[in-house]
This record gives C-alpha cells, sequence and structure tokens, in this order.
C-alpha cells in the first residue's frame, strides 16, 4: 500500500501477468482439465448468466433445490430457486431462471425472469422484472416494470464467453442488466430500463440508460 494526501491505494495484482507467468517459469503450475462448465464474471452481466448456468445443474444432479408447480403455489416455469422463507403469491409466475433468496415477499401477479432477487426484497402487486438483479431489502412498487438487457455469450460457439464490455460506449452508459443497490425503493407504476442505482435511493420517476448516484 501507498500511502498519499492520506489515502491508502492498495496494488493492483493481475492474476494472469502477474501470478501465473511467475509461476509457469518457475515450473509449479499445472493445468486441471476438466468437462464441467465454468463461467467468467466480470460484469453484473455475468452474475445472472452464471446463475443459470447453476440452476440448468442443480436440475440434473439436485432437482429438488428447485421450485416445482404444486397446488397453491406460485407458476414455475424453467429452473426456478425459491428460498424456504420467501413469501410467493400464488398468482405469481417465475422462470425461467430465477433465483429468489431469504425473506423475499413477491406480491399478486407479480412476474420475474432471468433475475435474481436478493434477501429481503418486496415486489408488490403486478411488477414486472425481467433481466434485474434486485439488491438486499429493495422494494419495487405496484405495477412497476424493471427490466435489463441480457449480455449473453453466442449460444452457438462452445467456447463463448461474455464480452468485458466497457460501462459507457460513444458516451452513453452501454445497454446491460438492471441492477438494484441495497435498500432502493421505486416507486408505483414507473419504468426502469437499463439503470444502475445505487443503494439506498428511493426513486421518483421512471429512468432509461442511466446511472443513479
Amino acid at each position: 500500500e501507498e500511502s498519499s494526501n492520506g489515502w491508502q491505494r492498495a496494488e493492483v495484482i493481475r492474476l494472469e501477468q502477474d501470478v501465473f507467468t511467475a509461476l509457469a517459469g518457475s515450473g509449479k503450475l499445472y493445468v486441471y482439465k476438466t468437462d464441467g462448465f465454468w463461467s467468467q464474471i466480470k460484469s453484473a452481466g455475468s452474475a445472472i448468466y452464471a446463475s443459470r448456468l447453476y440452476l440448468n445443474q442443480y436440475s440434473k444432479s439436485h432437482p429438488e433445490r428447485l421450485a416445482q408447480n404444486k397446488p397453491g403455489g406460485p407458476i414455475i416455469r424453467g429452473n426456478v430457486y425459491i428460498h424456504p422463507t420467501a413469501s410467493i403469491d400464488s398468482t405469481a409466475v417465475l422462470g425461467p431462471n430465477v433465483s429468489i433468496g431469504e425473506g423475499v415477499t413477491v406480491g399478486a401477479g407479480v412476474r420475474v425472469r432471468e433475475s435474481i432477487v436478493l434477501h429481503g426484497a418486496s415486489l408488490h402487486d403486478h411488477t414486472c422484472v425481467l433481466n434485474t438483479i434486485v439488491g438486499w431489502d429493495s422494494t419495487i412498487g405496484r405495477w412497476a416494470r424493471v427490466e435489463g438487457t441480457p449480455s449473453d455469450p453466442n449460444p452457438n460457439d462452445p467456447y463463448a464467453k461474455i464480452d468485458s464490455e466497457t460501462l459507457f460506449r460513444d458516451g452513453r452508459l452501454t445497454p446491460s442488466i438492471t441492477i438494484l443497490g441495497c435498500s432502493v425503493t421505486i416507486p408505483a407504476e414507473v419504468v426502469i430500463l437499463n439503470s444502475i442505482v445505487l443503494p439506498h435511493k428511493e426513486l421518483s420517476r421512471s429512468y432509461k440508460n442511466q446511472i443513479i448516484l
């Protein structure tokens, strides 16, 4: 660490250049080959993609971990994980590729697809959440729509990987998934599209392609 004007700056270590190169030169670097899946997580959008891979793996190896359609329960489409403490209205439609965390509340008529909803979040009646990460203890009001743009790799390329998109392109925010930080409040009947909302924000209107500080 270097001290400059009272601030402490941590030195950056690049895994490929600083660690692997030195190990390879010493003859102490080895390779483990596996047929299992792996995925880079270099962007927020890749988190949803990685979640999809895990849910698909669970469907093969641990199907009991995934939610099933049951009388009096929500409508499940595809692979969905619901924490046992979550409260889901029977008229909600979840999936495919949805993860619902601890203590989450999902109201009547809610639609969630390709999203991660973290613990303590509340989705009020008739909200629509697509390609989004909903942060801890966040609230989405009635009839609101929160949507992002997926950034999936090419499904026809077995060696494809998620591009590490820059945050901005041509002076504009690159369309990606929508992210709500912890304790964010979205009012009723608004649309949040391709945006990043930092923690502890209480919004009052719709936003598109913005970072809300």
